[in-house]
């Protein structure tokens, strides 16, 4: 059976000032599915995805077209919040960006600037969210230490738990293991593929490999075009675009 689809592009351009940065994008991301995005550097992946939660808004000059539905509903209407759309679409950047507080409060923060006050319901959030991320067992007797003296996996997964803990819907990771080491790298796939029974999760890689490891979906974008979007076993072993082949194969990018 078909899954639902949660989110939807519909002819989007973006621009930066007199920059054409995508054209013409149509794309549509499945729940409880990992979709990978693709492509070489700076061909509009990232870009790409902080449509998704409105992250564009805080760039000047910036200008999007078309529309980008989150269950069916534009999310640039006047009528949604943007504070609101980024509780539902949560969101995990490259570099690890823990808050310089203790790892219980990097937590709380989320709940407690969204009106959260029960101190038990805090709690609990808290430990819920680490166990999510994988990092429970890890840190259970340290809650009150530094966050920035956890290791960068350990910080990635951190923010990870930070970003479970407001219950988003969405998730999207923005080349999530680009500063990591191997074995943390494997510790965030590993957990993505658990996330994905719970939650709808978009990830921009450079790592091939890592797409085909946890992505359902695959879609390649190549100088601000998606040029081809499927199953990711029909993108790395069947793709209908030479460059798509190309592009998977090594012999560009």
């Amino acid at each position: 059976m078909a899954t639902k689809i949660r989110m939807k592009a519909e002819n989007v351009n973006f621009y930066y000032g007199a920059h054409h940065v995508l054209k013409g994008i149509n794309l549509e991301i499945r729940n409880n599915a990992v979709t990978a995005i693709i492509g070489p550097s700076g061909c509009g992946k990232s870009t790409f995805i902080r449509l998704l939660n409105r992250m564009h808004e805080i760039v000047p000059n910036a200008r999007l077209e078309g529309r980008i539905l989150l269950d069916g509903k534009d999310v640039v209407g006047s009528d949604v919040d943007a504070v609101d759309l980024r509780k539902r679409v949560g969101m995990v950047f490259q570099k690890p960006n823990p808050f310089p507080k203790s790892i219980f409060e990097n937590i709380a923060y989320g709940l407690q600037i969204n009106g959260v006050r029960n101190k038990a319901l805090i709690e609990e959030r808290v430990v819920d969210s680490l166990k999510k991320a994988a990092l429970w067992g890890e840190i259970k007797g340290r809650l009150h230490d530094s966050a920035l003296r956890l290791s960068g996996g350990q910080q990635q997964r951190l923010c990870i738990a930070r970003c479970l803990a407001i219950e988003p819907e969405v998730i999207l990771f923005d080349e999530p293991c680009a500063s990591l080491d191997p074995i943390s790298t494997k510790k965030i796939e590993d957990l993505i593929l658990e996330l994905e029974k719970d939650y709808t999760i978009v990830i921009v890689t450079h790592n091939m490999q890592q797409a085909a490891r946890v992505s359902d979906y695959t879609g390649f974008f190549l100088m601000g075009e998606l040029i081809e979007f499927d199953q990711t076993e029909i993108i790395f072993k069947a793709p209908r675009d030479k460059r798509t082949e190309d592009y998977i194969t090594g012999r560009f990018g």
